[in-house]
């Protein structure tokens, strides 16, 4: 029998707890994801950039109402700035209530009242989003903890004086394009799940943890066979308090567990990314103190030389 390697028994415990618990039928890894259509991004980068000034500004009026009356630090609102675009985020969940539709020449962004499943419109407007932020995430990032503007303020600077998105009109959609897939809505039970599971994406504790669809359960897909060639002789390496630990979860079904566990390995990882943050912050501001100072001192010589 084939040997079953340790992130295979984890994600194992973790679907048998989460199947148990709440009887949800997980169609995370179901479909294999969408490709953004590059040739689409000219026609809804500006729509993009407005929504995107928009999730900014009620991202971080957020996350200050929730840590009042503790001020939001510039770390902080880096933080949002640099997640909002990534779908791999839960900055970036409001990609995932937008759908894109055809009228006449244009494309429009139709936002929706939930959230849908991730295809080639999700990725089409996840990488329109990257485009326009590219490098000056922790540009607007400063602009809006300084300068702390109004809404159609952060538009203005984002879309029209830092990136341009928005200084020219939008050609018109050819009459060929091939039209998207339908926006297809997720159960709220299923979108509550993937939230859980990216505030859980790279934590220690939980190596390569993946969600599979009950097909994919039922056919084994997902699991790696790393030794198909042994002999059936092997025994699995699947440890032998496994019994113990399933009855011990049985038995702590009152406490909520999954609070505790994310509460757990959320503190850690926050705290990991806090510190990344204000070190990449630091090296930001350095950079621009000595590019400011060889600046000066460059145009200090020129004079001396006229």
């Amino acid at each position: 029998m084939a040997k079953i390697n340790q992130t295979a028994i984890f994600n194992l415990l973790i679907i048998c707890l989460l199947l148990s618990s709440s009887c949800i039928q997980i169609s995370y890894s179901s479909k294999s994801p969408g490709v953004a259509r590059k040739d689409d991004i000219p026609f809804i980068k500006c729509q993009v950039c407005e929504k995107l000034a928009k999730q900014l500004y009620e991202q971080v009026r957020d996350k200050q109402a929730n840590i009042s009356p503790k001020k939001i630090s510039e770390y902080e609102v880096i933080e949002i700035s640099e997640n909002v675009c990534n779908l791999k985020k839960l900055e970036a969940d409001w990609i995932l209530k937008i759908d894109i539709v055809e009228q006449g020449d244009r494309l429009e962004l139709v936002e929706q009242d939930s959230e849908g499943q991730c295809g080639s419109e999700c990725k089409t407007i996840e990488r329109a989003c990257q485009e326009v932020i590219g490098y000056y995430d922790t540009d607007v990032a400063e602009y809006i903890y300084k300068k702390k503007p109004t809404m159609s303020s952060l538009v203005n600077f984002l879309c029209k004086d830092l990136t341009e998105a928005c200084s020219t009109k939008p050609p018109p959609v050819p009459k060929g394009r091939e039209p998207g897939e339908p926006f297809v809505a997720k159960s709220a039970k299923e979108a509550e799940m993937e939230k859980m599971l990216k505030s859980m994406e790279g934590m220690p504790g939980a190596p390569g943890m993946k969600m599979y669809s009950r097909e994919e359960l039922m056919s084994g897909k997902g699991f790696k066979d790393e030794d198909a060639d042994d002999d059936d002789e092997d025994e699995p390496s699947i440890p032998s308090n496994l019994g113990k630990i399933l009855r011990e979860k049985e038995r702590s079904k009152k406490m909520d567990w999954k609070q505790k566990i994310t509460k757990g390995i959320k503190d850690v990882h926050e705290a990991t990314k806090k510190h990344a943050t204000k070190m990449a912050f630091r090296l930001q501001k350095w950079w621009k103190a000595k590019k400011a100072s060889y600046t000066q001192k460059k145009s200090k010589s020129a004079k001396v030389e006229l």
